[in-house]
């Protein structure tokens, strides 16, 4: 069988913007094989009837202020993640100014605690995690065996 479809922008246009934490690929394979009725879970292999299902169903379930929407929830809730993990570090989380000084040093994130994305946040709550697993924020002249420091 020849290969009915090569482009696949408009599937891929709607499907980069599902939040999803896990295997996009296994999440792609199991919308293919729902499609076409478990014969592929291929992109490649789909016909262009069963690619233009694919599509308009994925649109229908996920029309563009809906994954606008989702973003934003996913976000928020990252935000709240790296707060969370901020306050335990000791950071004074109701000082935005404190929070975007942590968050501005090169070695955390390097900007504005508003400006991160959501992949940066991924980076930024398995930073603070790390962080907290090798015993908090030290002072730089107390040395290693240093208590945590209240950045105040």
């Amino acid at each position: 069988m020849t290969q009915e479809v090569t482009n696949f922008g408009r599937f891929y246009a709607t499907f980069n913007k599902i939040p999803y934490s896990g295997d996009r690929e296994d999440l792609k394979k199991e919308m293919v094989e729902k499609v076409t009725l478990g014969r592929t879970g291929s992109l490649r292999e789909v016909t262009k009837r069963e690619y233009q299902d694919l599509c308009e169903g994925l649109e229908k379930i996920y029309p563009a202020n809906r994954i606008k929407e989702l973003a934003r929830e996913e976000l928020r809730r990252q935000r709240s993640i790296c707060l969370r993990l901020m306050q335990k570090l000791g950071i004074d989380t109701t000082d935005w100014n404190r929070i975007n000084a942590f968050c501005q040093d090169g070695r955390i994130a390097g900007k504005q605690f508003r400006d991160i994305t959501s992949e940066e946040l991924e980076q930024l709550t398995k930073k603070l995690r790390s962080i907290e697993r090798k015993g908090g924020l030290r002072s730089l002249d107390e040395g290693p065996k240093a208590k945590i420091v209240n950045i105040n």
